[in-house]
């Protein structure tokens, strides 16, 4: 009996200790739902791992973007793990900010990546970021909505057939917009929607000698279209409407079409979330007629290591846990195959299970294949990126005009003005920046 209570004694010890000695990783992410739902199933991973335990700061997307740019850049050590963009990842790891994920385990198959999703996170030859979910863009429709208007969505719809089915679903006496689309300023909020719109509408950011374009046609086209539609087809208050707030209104009913990331999708097609889960189509971003290039983005959200943390090590393991094939296997049992992370694992989409359990998943690797970021405009441009540019400078200056353009549907500011106003901040800031000489 003796020996039985000193042996429960030294267990209960060694599990003390082991509590005690315990790192902590502090780990920064957006709160979009596939993040919040890995918060919900770490009790795997610190069952695997009890020496590490997880400390969570969730913040929504544009706070997020500044406080993690802040603390990397001022080298502030605040987070042991990241969540970034395929944005900042290249940006950051050619400033020697990030660590090179090179302890990701013999088992992480860093060959299933997609490749353009891991082009994107890498360097040389090294992966700097793993992707925790990636996605394109794509329309998202009530099925139901178009056959009792009498519309069918094309396989290549134009943003001129968008705005009439648009005007024509809307039906303000039942609560229903013809669609929702993002307002809400950010450079990866409503700048993301509206430089995949301006592509498509054949426009770009910058000409091959770094001068900025808002003067130009395509972006008056643009910028016109999109407030006039959000006046007569969008919801109120659409100026304060980002992903999730948007996500929000199509699963309650009240969006007739929304065009967003295609990673949305599986919260638009699940009927514990979804009212409207069995009535939802989708088609490819749409272009404007007579230009051949429907504006598809690129994008990833990744886990990335700082430069400045001291727990690089705990901090793979967990990076690997939360972008494995067994992270995705673990959703799959808890939430249903329809509930993985897409757009990472060319495996996911030869997986029998999936596919059948998921009517987005062909429409969504159609649209991520059809981006091309190297090539975002018809017109030759110095840079690359489907719905941002890739420079540092963007960030600023991408929240900026996003501050102007949410002003016009907000309808305190005029198409016109905000253009004015955002060529002569964007010359101002490109001469400073030394893009135009």
């Amino acid at each position: 009996m003796k020996l039985t209570t000193l042996f429960l004694g030294l267990c209960s010890a060694s599990v003390l200790a082991s509590a005690a000695h315990a790192e902590t990783l502090t780990i920064a992410t957006v709160n979009n739902g596939d993040m919040i739902r890995m918060q919900k199933l770490t009790d795997d991973f610190t069952a695997r791992n009890p020496d590490i335990q997880l400390q969570w700061v969730t913040l929504e997307e544009n706070v997020l973007r500044e406080r993690v740019t802040t603390d990397i850049a001022t080298k502030g050590g605040q987070y042991d793990v990241m969540t970034i963009g395929n944005y900042e990842v290249p940006i950051w790891a050619k400033q020697g900010w990030l660590l090179e994920l090179n302890g990701l385990g013999d088992d992480y198959d860093v060959d299933d990546l997609l490749p353009a999703i891991r082009a994107g996170l890498s360097m040389d030859g090294k992966l700097y970021a793993a992707p925790f979910y990636g996605e394109s863009a794509m329309i998202m429709y009530r099925t139901d909505l178009f056959e009792k208007a009498g519309l069918k969505m094309p396989e290549k719809p134009t943003w001129e057939f968008i705005g009439e089915a648009a005007r024509k679903i809307t039906d303000r006496n039942a609560g229903i917009s013809g669609i929702c689309l993002r307002g809400k300023a950010g450079w990866g909020e409503n700048m993301a929607f509206l430089t995949a719109m301006d592509n498509s509408f054949g426009g770009r950011w910058f000409n091959e000698k770094w001068q900025p374009q808002f003067d130009q046609p395509e972006w008056k086209d643009t910028l016109q279209f999109y407030a006039d539609l959000m006046k007569d087809a969008g919801p109120e208050g659409a100026s304060s409407n980002g992903f999730n707030e948007n996500l929000t209104l199509f699963q309650q009913g009240k969006c007739g079409m929304w065009i967003d990331a295609t990673v949305a999708a599986s919260f638009v097609s699940n009927p514990k979330d979804s009212t409207v889960a069995d009535k939802v189509g989708y088609a490819i971003f749409p272009n404007k007629e007579g230009v051949d290039n429907h504006g598809n983005w690129l994008w990833s959200w990744n886990l990335a290591v700082p430069a400045g943390s001291q727990k690089g090590e705990a901090a793979q393991k967990f990076i690997s846990w939360a972008t494995s094939k067994h992270y995705t296997e673990l959703v799959a049992e808890k939430e249903g195959w329809a509930n993985v992370p897409p757009g990472t694992r060319t495996s996911l989409y030869k997986n029998a299970e999936y596919e059948k359990a998921a009517p987005f998943a062909a429409p969504t690797l159609a649209a991520m294949d059809a981006a091309d970021i190297t090539k975002p405009s018809v017109k030759p441009v110095p840079y690359t990126g489907g719905q941002f540019v890739a420079i540092p400078e963007f960030q600023g200056l991408g929240t900026t005009v996003g501050q102007l353009f949410s002003a016009v549907v907000a309808g305190q500011m005029s198409v016109d003005d905000a253009l004015a106003q955002a060529q002569q901040v964007s010359v101002r800031e490109m001469t400073r920046a030394g893009y135009i000489k």
